[in-house]
């Protein structure tokens, strides 16, 4: 028995370190990539999500950074009868580009961006009840190209997501 726990050991390291390959902008220029982001497609398997997907709409989102370096995110999501609104802040971590939030257990990464047309962001909330992850697509303008709506439908099965898992959102009008 104490000869199989440093092996078992090393491969739950190996199966965390593979859960944790997730491609980030190198060198992610946080001056550039502040500001407005329309939220206008999203992946993810949480329950909460998967629920309300199909009533959902464009959402708006800011993102600014603190002097510290922090990625604070505000988001506005369009509901039936109002505006439901949401303030995040993720602390830096030591990698450009992830972020984390300590008070949620969240990881946020900015997986790729050309920062004038679109972002794709990873987040995953770790928690004991229901671990989740979610892909979204922000872009500057309400409308996404499809061609950019094809590149991150590529995109969700290497992130071990599945389609009926996708939601891409019409536009709010508000």
């Amino acid at each position: 028995m104490t000869a199989a726990l440093p092996s078992l050991a090393l491969a739950l390291l190996c199966l965390l370190q593979a859960g944790a390959q997730v491609p980030v902008q190198p060198d992610l220029d946080t001056q550039k990539f502040a500001g407005v982001w329309h939220v206008t497609a999203i992946a993810s398997n949480c329950s909460v999500f998967l629920k309300m997907k199909d009533g959902m709409k464009s959402s708006m989102a800011v993102i600014s950074f603190t002097p510290e370096g922090d990625l604070a995110l505000k988001l506005a999501w369009p509901l039936m009868d109002k505006c439901q609104k949401f303030e995040l802040l993720f602390q830096r971590s030591g990698q450009a580009g992830h972020y984390m939030g300590a008070q949620e257990k969240r990881n946020l990464c900015v997986m790729e961006t050309d920062y004038s047309h679109y972002a794709v962001l990873h987040e995953v909330q770790h928690s004991e009840a229901e671990p989740s992850m979610a892909l979204q697509l922000l872009t500057r303008e309400q409308d996404v190209s499809p061609q950019l709506l094809q590149k991150f439908m590529e995109l969700i099965p290497t992130m071990g997501l599945t389609e009926d898992m996708l939601a891409i959102l019409p536009k709010s009008g508000e």
